[in-house]
């Protein structure tokens, strides 16, 4: 009886208040999520989680000894990508992150090079950023990985003390300036020995991930993979 009133008034609901997709603004059928399926099936997926060699773990050659490194989609100007990515940033559309990182979760899920990670680590924002922004949008994309992964989300072991500019315009070298130094570790003990998934919205240089990682490389004996929403290519 509960479940039949829970599908009419869930049916009710989508009648007077239909779902729209965040890209195209189709509206959604019952079935679909977020996304209507042409729009779905639009999404330029990179597919490199499947390939121990990417251009993902090239960033970081020389930089991080990682496991392993990938990025579910491809940033191009004007695409679905950096449309979904912005409403999800500054436009307060959380279901964004959550959606696609439950996506992406699934690949990673399927994937060997990544199956194994025992805790995902969002990139932090400074806590002005975060509260003028109202949330974190790597934190809500992890949120979405957990959900199709056997991997624990640790939101506080890694955090940004130093509040810095956009890294938006900057160069290779001034990324790196900007964010060489301002990450610290708190409580990194229960991170000892374990398989570390660190995630971020955009790849662009890899310098904010590098920063973060270069911190959690002091843990011991952590072994750390990076992952991205989408890869921005220079």
């Amino acid at each position: 009886m509960n479940f039949a009133l829970n599908t009419w008034t869930s049916d009710l609901a989508g009648l007077l208040f239909p779902k729209s997709c965040l890209l195209c603004g189709k509206t959604l059928h019952q079935q679909e999520e977020t996304l209507c399926t042409t729009c779905f099936y639009k999404l330029a997926r990179t597919n490199f989680q499947r390939e121990a060699e990417n251009p993902i773990i090239d960033i970081f050659s020389g930089r991080l000894p990682l496991v392993s490194a990938t990025t579910f989609l491809f940033f191009s100007k004007g695409g679905g990508s950096q449309q979904l990515i912005h409403k999800l940033k500054y436009k307060g559309k959380k279901e964004i992150g959550v959606y696609l990182g439950k996506l992406f979760g699934n690949q990673l899920n399927d994937s060997e090079l990544f199956n194994t990670a025992d805790a995902i680590i969002p990139v932090p924002l400074h806590p002005k950023k975060e509260h003028k922004r109202g949330y974190n949008q790597s934190l809500i994309i992890v949120e979405g990985m957990a959900k199709s992964m056997k991997a624990r989300v640790f939101p506080d072991v890694l955090y940004r003390k130093v509040h810095t500019s956009s890294q938006t315009k900057k160069s290779r070298y001034e990324r790196w300036q900007n964010v060489k130094d301002i990450f610290e570790i708190k409580k990194g003990q229960r991170l000892e020995g374990k398989h570390v998934l660190l995630v971020d919205d955009v790849i662009t240089t890899g310098a904010t991930l590098e920063a973060c990682g270069n911190k959690l490389l002091e843990i011991p004996g952590i072994k750390l993979s990076i992952a991205s929403l989408a890869y921005a290519q220079e």
